[in-house]
């Protein structure tokens, strides 16, 4: 199952320090939509992404792991859970460049390799 873990404590720059924490919106705008079976949506205190706003993170066991940063908490719930399907629906967590939404191609943080189980 992929896990989309999404960042509570961030906040956009230039946001009241007062108000809602935007991570925050972004979870509850994500719950709100049709979240895919294949994908459990796990909220994290923090994904240390602080200068890159809203962050979301994409795993699976034995594929690419990728962080997402600016993302907005208005916009991009749908488009976030697309990309998640499309992740979950692939053999390696690469997902092909056109097939990604718009999103995902411009406001990639990192990109980490599949854990490899220690060697015994």
């Amino acid at each position: 199952m992929t896990t989309l873990y999404v960042c509570t404590t961030c906040k956009r720059e230039g946001a009241d320090p007062d108000a809602d924490r935007d991570g925050a919106k972004l979870l509850a705008a994500i719950v709100a939509q049709n979240v895919p079976d294949a994908v459990q949506v796990v909220p994290v205190e923090c994904l240390s992404a602080c200068s890159n706003g809203c962050a979301v993170a994409l795993t699976e066991a034995g594929k690419w792991t990728y962080v997402y940063g600016r993302m907005d908490p208005d916009l991009h719930a749908a488009e976030i859970l697309e990309g998640a399907a499309k992740y979950a629906a692939s053999a390696d967590g690469i997902v092909p460049w056109r097939d990604r939404p718009v999103i995902f191609r411009k406001q990639s943080v990192a990109r980490i390799p599949p854990l490899v189980p220690a060697q015994e």
